[in-house]
């Protein structure tokens, strides 16, 4: 799949074009620049860095180092809010968006929506505003960088995240074209790999409207340790991905 990826980027063409002429040739320019790239891909550089896109939720994103890629898990995010069915003018936020993939997924397929999308990173704001604008979805979502909810007006209607949850302790166990390549900052939370999400979770909930749900992106080392701190949430659900990994927990804001 990498090779193919690759030579479509240095081809600029789509994977029909490249099975209906199996009889290309590279000119000596386009062999050199897959040379180039391959010895990138070798070097650990992922795929979607080197041409510079990637897929989510059928929107084609551009990624970059300042941002971590999307990938399909994070979709059951969508899903599960989509299944709630949100009506009319609920309000969104999503906090840490990076590539703002799942901001834009949500405004792709709820107009009605106010979304608010916020990282603490003024690079990876900057790749999400140029995929709203990219997607038509400018008017949509309003940016912001913050430190999880700081400085957003409230209530809201559901707060959704995919916020670092690997632990510094995991580091040997996770790939190291992630550990290299993709921003550390989206990828680790402390030691235990709970840190942020301990931050944001009591912010949700002082954030969060009557009966407001808070949606996270978690993994499977950390699931019980969110169960516990959403101890006094209500309706707490930890949903398997497609793999049965545990991956998202889902809770509505307890009654005060």
């Amino acid at each position: 799949m990498n090779a193919e990826l690759l030579i479509r980027f240095v081809l600029d063409c789509d994977r029909a074009y490249l099975f209906a002429h199996p009889e290309r040739e590279l000119t000596v320019e386009e062999a050199a620049r897959y040379d180039a790239v391959l010895a990138e891909r070798s070097r650990g550089v992922p795929a979607q860095y080197i041409t510079g896109h990637q897929e989510f939720w059928g929107m084609d994103l551009i990624v970059t180092p300042a941002v971590l890629i999307p990938r399909p898990e994070t979709e059951l995010l969508i899903e599960t809010v989509l299944e709630m069915k949100p009506k009319g003018t609920v309000r969104i936020a999503d906090v840490g968006t990076g590539s703002g993939c799942i901001a834009l997924a949500l405004a792709k397929e709820l107009p009605d929506a106010e979304i608010h999308a916020t990282d603490i990173s003024p690079a990876a704001l900057e790749i999400a505003r140029a995929n709203a604008v990219r997607l038509q979805l400018e008017k949509r979502v309003q940016f912001r960088n913050s430190d999880l909810l700081a400085g957003l007006l409230r209530p809201f209607d559901l707060i959704v995240s995919n916020p670092p949850y690997v632990g510094e302790s995991e580091a040997d166990q996770v790939q190291l074209e992630v550990r290299k390549f993709e921003p550390r900052p989206a990828v680790f939370a402390g030691q235990k790999g709970t840190e942020v999400i301990e931050r944001l979770i009591p912010q949700a909930r002082e954030a969060l409207g009557a009966d407001g749900s808070l949606i996270m992106e978690i993994s499977g080392t950390i699931a019980e340790p969110v169960r516990r701190l959403l101890e006094d949430w209500q309706e707490v659900r930890i949903l398997p991905d497609l793999q049965s990994i545990s991956r998202l927990a889902v809770a509505r804001k307890p009654r005060d």
